[in-house]
């Protein structure tokens, strides 16, 4: 399995890359991680409606480059975003053990910027997936994305895990 996430902007303080690093460093035992980092447009303190659209096709099309650069025919594409379809831990391990017995081989997890992802990055989805109603920090969402990844691949197997 490989799994691939597609984020917006750079991780800026250390205690999240280690924290990431520690995640893909677990995760190698189940699957090759790759993650593909695009840059943030500056966004000002208070954005018009129109300023954030124009932001989030910027990032948005960028996403888009890196998404179809990965991409291959056993390639599913997975949004996170609030509007989303939510799952628990068991439920998300269950979801990626049917995915890849239908033959998908290589998941791109997309995380949008600070004010979420573009209308073209939401159609050119396969899914969109929520982690909570609530908005988290881009860098957080990582952690959190690929902790949940390594707890499904522990759930899938049988293995224990804290709860």
């Amino acid at each position: 399995m490989k799994i691939t996430l597609a984020v917006v902007g750079k991780m800026k303080e250390k205690y999240w890359t280690l924290a990431v690093d520690e995640y893909v460093k677990r995760l190698s035992r189940y699957a090759s991680v790759q993650i593909c980092q695009v840059s943030d447009e500056p966004a000002p303190e208070r954005c018009s409606a129109a300023q954030e659209v124009q932001i989030k096709d910027l990032e948005g099309e960028r996403l888009l480059r890196q998404i179809e650069k990965c991409s291959s025919g056993d390639t599913r594409v997975i949004a996170l975003s609030i509007g989303g379809r939510a799952y628990d831990s068991v439920g998300f391990s269950q979801h990626l053990d049917e995915l890849q017995v239908s033959g998908t081989s290589h998941f791109i997890f997309v995380i949008g910027g600070s004010l979420g992802l573009s209308d073209a990055v939401l159609k050119r989805a396969d899914e969109e997936i929520s982690f909570s109603r609530m908005t988290f920090p881009h860098q957080m969402m990582r952690v959190i994305l690929l902790e949940q990844i390594y707890r499904a691949q522990r759930i899938s197997r049988g293995e224990p895990y804290h709860k």
